[in-house]
């Protein structure tokens, strides 16, 4: 009993409190979101917002279990869920569900199972076993190529389906790595592909690399006399060439057309506020017209008449910005800053090697698609679909976000006796 009582006491009860009011954040605008005036009571469990409630509580249940789960039992079980989950992955490419051009959902009865999001704890328990492993260096190549191998499996399989977000969340752990010693410059190398990517799409390869290769000739001249600058200097140069020619490629001849079209309207090339980029234009349009304080709960008409597509999962944040209004979007806001930084606070005082590093696994995730999810329905990101963590409809999602924060929990709960 008083180890149970120790258990509780040391649970970080304000990730906690954070984590129901997102929950029910969450629950309240779902219930905006698809409001049905024949089913009005939000404890309805024919409509999606009383879905959600069973969601939630079910969420509660998974929780209270990891937390009475040996804090061991996560690092001895990562290489199983890790496979179960690969599996999974699998299996929905032949008996999975088509919605919306993915195939990502596994039907079980009325439910629809999405083994993409579970891949996520998985993925982060299994790279902070190796990773915490005796003898583990990060600087080593054969680190690097493990803990890539480990991040591309999952992507892979989820880019079969094809599910792009969810596949791109993977890349976010970069961050576990660089937190663990990965050198700056794969950092420097992913901004560099990002500017490259967008300059590529907007202009002709052949301006972009006359930039690219114009730029490395100067600094190769300024640096001449050190000759592992120069050498560094000539392999980004060899990289962005390559990466140019490949973006290129992957963008008029492997995207599908709406993918293309989703990018074109977020980099301004194509300008269809009633074509192509109505659910963007709308989507502005929501977050707009709750001003300071909103519209008022149910009176939203954007969300009311339905104009905003998706509402209640990737575009819930509309809802919200509808009718809360700046006040309501900054609250939001600050309790996901409030979470992330309370998260770093927990893996930065942990003992225990493998703790920190899921720890970090555990902010790159949240903070992936809490910055994507946001980003998209404001303009700043393309459109590529994934839930805002605890608020989106879903019970995969929710589910995948609950284990995923427990597991921390339970890990941190025990700080003082692991190493």
């Amino acid at each position: 009993m008083n180890n149970q009582r120790s258990l509780f006491f040391n649970v970080d009860w304000m990730i906690v409190v954070t984590f129901l009011a997102l929950c029910i954040i969450g629950w309240f605008n779902i219930h905006a979101a698809v409001y049905n005036a024949e089913k009005p009571s939000i404890f309805n469990l024919d409509t999606n917002y009383g879905k959600q409630l069973l969601f939630i509580v079910s969420a509660l249940v998974l929780g209270f279990i990891i937390l009475l789960l040996d804090s061991k039992f996560f690092n001895a079980i990562s290489p199983i869920l890790y496979g179960i989950t690969a599996l999974l992955l699998v299996l929905v490419l032949i008996i999975g569900r088509n919605v919306g051009g993915n195939q990502a959902w596994i039907p079980i009865g009325s439910f629809r199972l999405q083994p993409s999001e579970f891949a996520k704890f998985a993925t982060c328990l299994l790279l902070a076993r190796y990773l915490s492993s005796n003898n583990i260096k990060i600087q080593d190549t054969q680190t690097k190529i493990v803990s890539g191998i480990i991040l591309l499996i999952p992507m892979g399989l989820i880019m079969l389906q094809p599910d792009a977000g969810s596949a791109l969340t993977f890349t976010s752990l970069i961050f576990v790595l660089y937190r663990e010693g990965l050198s700056g410059y794969f950092l420097i190398i992913e901004g560099l592909s990002i500017l490259l990517f967008v300059l590529t799409v907007l202009y002709s390869k052949f301006y972009v690399l006359a930039g690219v290769i114009s730029l490395a000739i100067l600094l190769i001249y300024l640096f001449r006399k050190n000759r592992q600058s120069v050498i560094k200097i000539g392999l980004l140069l060899l990289f962005s060439i390559c990466f140019t020619f490949s973006v290129d490629f992957a963008y008029n001849h492997v995207l599908k057309a709406h993918q293309k079209d989703r990018i074109d309207v977020i980099l301004g090339k194509i300008n269809d506020p009633k074509g192509l980029g109505y659910n963007l234009n709308q989507s502005k349009i929501a977050i707009g017209s709750g001003g300071l304080w909103g519209k008022g709960y149910l009176k939203g008409t954007q969300t009311k008449y339905d104009f905003v597509p998706e509402q209640s999962t990737d575009f819930i944040f509309c809802t919200i910005g509808e009718e809360w209004g700046f006040a309501g979007c900054f609250v939001v806001i600050g309790l996901y800053v409030f979470l992330l930084i309370r998260i770093i606070i927990i893996a930065e005082r942990q003992r225990s090697s493998f703790t920190r590093i899921y720890g970090y696994g555990v902010a790159s995730i949240i903070f992936f698609h809490f910055f994507i999810n946001i980003g998209m329905t404001i303009g700043l990101i393309p459109v590529i679909g994934i839930p805002l963590p605890f608020i989106s409809y879903g019970g995969s999602s929710l589910w995948s976000f609950t284990i995923l924060l427990f597991i921390l929990l339970k890990l941190d709960s025990n700080r003082m006796g692991i190493i």
